[in-house]
């Protein structure tokens, strides 16, 4: 079973090109949707609270939105925060990872997948790029966020240029170029 990597900056469409290969039949392990059950557990929790304090806490509740303000305003933060819930996602991963075995190659999409040094890990890497106009317009229109506050998180991610160099494969979600052909090209590429 070949493991491979899809990723991108924020807004560039992953979640898109995620359910089209789902809808070819690739199981695809989402990153984002995982981590969030991290914010349920325990251990992880205290691991928060002991690294920000009670000022992102509500009645005992971390409020994500007062965490979030805090993280992408500053690098420092956010890569404490990805310290403490990369491990916990990576487990997920890997207890799914072995139970798609039989699967010809299945993907995990993560924004984050060479910012957490885990390129390494796949066999083949897919980065989803679209023009930075275009993304700041899905993330404000996504989250109800101003263009600043999406500016802001983007500062927090490696260049484009770095994710695409270090790809084997790039998929263009501009708007204007198909991606069911191109994800077609490198599923019929990763199928053999």
């Amino acid at each position: 079973m070949k493991k491979v990597g899809l990723t991108g900056g924020i807004g560039t469409g992953k979640s898109i090109v995620s359910r089209v290969f789902s809808e070819l039949g690739i199981s695809v392990f989402y990153s984002d949707n995982e981590a969030k059950k991290a914010y349920l557990d325990d251990m992880v929790l205290l691991k928060v609270r002991d690294m920000f304090g009670d000022s992102v806490f509500e009645q005992e509740t971390l409020n994500i939105e007062k965490l979030a303000t805090i993280v992408f305003a500053n690098n420092d933060s956010l890569t404490k925060l990805n310290n403490i819930i990369h491990p916990f996602t990576m487990d997920l991963y890997d207890e799914w990872i072995d139970q798609h075995k039989e699967d010809v190659y299945t993907i995990m999409e993560s924004a984050i997948i060479f910012e957490a040094e885990i390129h390494k890990q796949f066999d083949k890497i897919i980065t989803v790029n679209a023009p930075i106009e275009i993304c700041i317009k899905r993330v404000m229109e996504r989250d109800n966020i101003s263009k600043e506050s999406v500016l802001q998180r983007m500062e927090s991610q490696f260049a484009t240029n770095f994710n695409t160099e270090k790809s084997d494969f790039v998929i263009i979600n501009d708007d204007k170029t198909l991606i069911l052909q191109q994800v077609l090209d490198i599923h019929n590429t990763l199928i053999f």
